[in-house]
């Protein structure tokens, strides 16, 4: 029998990634091992969805696979994050990954950067979710038990007040009242995925502040009390 290919998901943190993470292991034909995420350095958060390293590495023990991360500067060329993703890139396939699958829906130019990138790395993109009509992917999410938090706003598009908000059957409506994409996948949004099948267990958040910078609105997402009062033992377990 052949072995499954050994893939890495391009993991924002968001619901789109999360759930792609979840197709991949219900169709079972390929091996995840591990979630490749962008972080940026001076402010240790996850790139645009602006989600604390601590965060994001809670989730990663929670989904049970090793994270891979890309870090890049705040102010960041095209040619800085092809080249720090180029490394990443050369040194995941060095460790036998053949595929990296991604979270994207429709925007046919996204893919083919993608695509473009990955030409001849010896990565082949795959794209799970490609397709999927984004209202009854938005309603499936939901209704799996996915529990996403907004953490980034652009105000252009939506209510400043979404900022925080938890992704759920009124986010919907709002988004419907705006003319936005349910899973904005035009960039109206973005999430932090808390619980959800492809987690192990929940991970308990508390918000924070909510500013504006660059454009657009983040709401800054702080780990729950249950999160604070078990680093320091995990801390010490590490230490021992």
């Amino acid at each position: 029998m052949a072995a499954r290919p050994r893939t890495l998901v391009a993991w924002s943190s968001g619901k789109d990634s999360a759930w792609a993470l979840h197709e991949l292991r219900r169709q079972g034909e390929v091996e995840v091992v591990g979630l490749l995420t962008t972080v940026t350095a001076a402010y240790e958060r996850v790139s645009m969805h602006a989600v604390r390293e601590a965060l994001l590495e809670e989730q990663a023990a929670s989904a049970g696979l090793p994270l891979v991360k890309v870090r890049i500067p705040a102010v960041c060329s095209n040619e800085q994050y092809e080249q720090a993703m180029g490394e990443a890139v050369r040194d995941a396939r060095a460790r036998g990954v053949t595929q990296v699958a991604f979270g994207d829906l429709f925007l046919e130019d996204v893919r083919a950067y993608r695509e473009r990138q990955l030409a001849g790395s010896g990565l082949e993109p795959v794209f799970p979710l490609w397709g999927r009509p984004t209202a009854e992917l938005a309603g499936e999410l939901i209704d799996a038990g996915v529990d996403a938090r907004v953490t980034c706003v652009d105000p252009r598009v939506l209510p400043r007040e979404l900022a925080g908000a938890r992704f759920d059957r009124g986010l919907l409506a709002a988004l419907a009242r705006a003319g936005a994409d349910p899973c904005g996948e035009r960039g109206e949004f973005h999430t932090f995925v808390c619980a959800g099948p492809m987690l192990s267990r929940p991970i308990e958040v508390r918000l924070g502040e909510v500013v504006e910078r660059d454009g657009f609105v983040f709401a800054d997402l702080l780990p729950g009390a249950r999160a604070v009062a078990e680093g320091p033992a995990r801390a010490r377990a590490g230490a021992a």
